[in-house]
């Protein structure tokens, strides 16, 4: 067997081994598999599909974005991957839904460091709600219930967790500290009943302190005084319904009413804090509203952004397109949109593509501009200024902007000018660009002074 079909077959197994685990739903094994298989054969399109289902079905919706559109660049034909992007572009508002659901995780996390962990958990509530495979969401509010000492609803979270992905590092190792905290939990109740049961019981009958011994004191002495005990119990009694009878009821009006008090206050607190906690969730969607448009458009950038960044990717591995055709491609990608591994790949292409392409523009351009087709003179140098704002030393801006004034865009002339004056201010261009500048003001000032009528 050739070092080529070693690869292969080292591929294939680790991809049936995460299709294992993935089917008894052991989604951290398999995702772990998968990776092992793509390292040997990245081009293997059906673990990189169930890559990205894996991610998707655990509420990491971007993961699993990035795996299903290098996997159509790779694939473009008969790739299952294309309906699962084009079923996530048609459904704009669960993708809008999901990456509200990341950033209000997010924000819990920074609630989560002010200790304003009643924020916190009211949000991760909603943000299950929203989005029912977030398995970090159901992670860290379980996290909050164990630390509040809220078990019983931890375990339920854990429970749907461990469904969500059964082998989780995280959900089993608060699996596991829940079980030791109630463990010693237990522990100390066991001890401290045992404890009371021995300990004499001490009560107030009226005016009158009666003790009693605890239950193990009144099973020892029982068999020896019962029937004495009988007796004085038959006198105590009597003495109890003639004497402290209207007493006692008094006393147990007085301490019912207490109770009553102390439930009202009590009560009265947990409202208010629930009013604090709700003032300041209001106070953060009032932040966080005006955004949301922009959240929406957001999204879709992202999405758009990975694929052309695919796309110029699988350009340049081909060898059949020219530099300035990859960068206008590459110029459509929003940088800040992409995770990080989408920026390493964005700064890499950059780096090999830009330098050249400029190099082809700005010559294109200027001959533009020496032949007055300002139009296309501008276009291409607005590309040159776009990817590298500094070229020429400042040849380019200056062009774009004498180009600019030319074609009548004063407006546009005057701040590609300024941005010569502000990079370069002790250079030859500088003076050129100074030097159109006073011609755009005095300009100017003859256009008001005609429009202005003398009495």
């Amino acid at each position: 067997m050739d070092y080529t079909k070693k690869i292969m077959y080292q591929s294939n197994y680790w991809y049936n081994d995460g299709l294992k685990r993935a089917q008894i739903r052991d989604i951290s094994g398999a995702i772990i598999s998968l990776r092992r298989s793509l390292q040997y054969n990245r081009n293997n399109i059906a673990a990189r599909n169930l890559l990205g289902l894996l991610y998707y079905g655990r509420g990491e919706v971007a993961e699993a974005l990035v795996e299903w559109i290098i996997s159509k660049n790779l694939q473009p034909r008969d790739n299952i991957a294309n309906e699962y992007v084009q079923n996530i572009q048609d459904s704009a508002k669960e993708l809008e839904t999901v990456n509200q659901a990341v950033k209000k995780y997010n924000q819990c996390l920074v609630y989560c460091t002010q200790d304003a962990e009643d924020m916190a958990m009211i949000q991760l509530k909603k943000i299950i709600s929203m989005h029912p495979t977030f398995l970090k969401a159901y992670q860290l509010l379980a996290l909050l219930y164990l630390r509040t000492e809220q078990y019983a609803r931890a375990r339920q979270l854990l429970k749907t967790a461990r469904k969500l992905d059964t082998t989780n590092e995280m959900t089993l190792r608060y699996m596991q500290e829940l079980a030791r905290q109630r463990g010693r939990r237990t522990k100390e109740n066991s001890k401290a009943e045992e404890s009371n049961r021995s300990k004499p019981i001490e009560y107030k009958q009226g005016n009158d302190t009666v003790i009693q011994p605890g239950r193990l004191g009144r099973l020892e002495s029982g068999s020896r005084f019962g029937w004495l005990n009988l007796v004085i119990g038959v006198l105590v009694g009597a003495a109890v319904v003639w004497y402290l009878i209207v007493p006692a009821t008094q006393q147990s009006k007085a301490a019912r009413m207490n109770k009553e008090i102390l439930d009202y206050s009590e009560r009265i607190g947990v409202l208010e804090a629930q009013i604090s906690a709700q003032t300041r969730m209001l106070d953060t969607y009032r932040a966080t509203n005006a955004d949301t448009e922009a959240a929406a458009q957001t999204a879709a950038s992202t999405l758009d952004s990975y694929e052309n960044l695919m796309n110029v990717s699988e350009q340049y591995q081909s060898r059949n397109y020219s530099e300035d055709v990859m960068a206008d491609v590459l110029l459509l990608v929003n940088r800040n949109a992409l995770g990080a591994r989408g920026q390493a790949l964005y700064d890499d292409l950059a780096g090999k593509i830009y330098p050249y392409a400029c190099q082809i523009l700005y010559n294109g351009g200027m001959e533009s501009y020496n032949v007055v087709n300002y139009p296309t003179a501008i276009e291409k140098l607005e590309k040159v200024v776009r990817m590298d704002e500094g070229y020429d030393g400042g040849g380019a801006l200056l062009h774009l902007g004498l180009a600019c004034h030319k074609n009548g865009d004063a407006e546009s002339a005057t701040r590609y000018l300024s941005r010569v004056t502000e990079l370069f201010p002790d250079t030859d261009y500088a003076n050129t660009a100074r030097a159109e500048l006073d011609a755009i003001a005095a300009e100017s000032v003859e256009v008001s002074g005609e429009g202005t009528v003398s009495e």
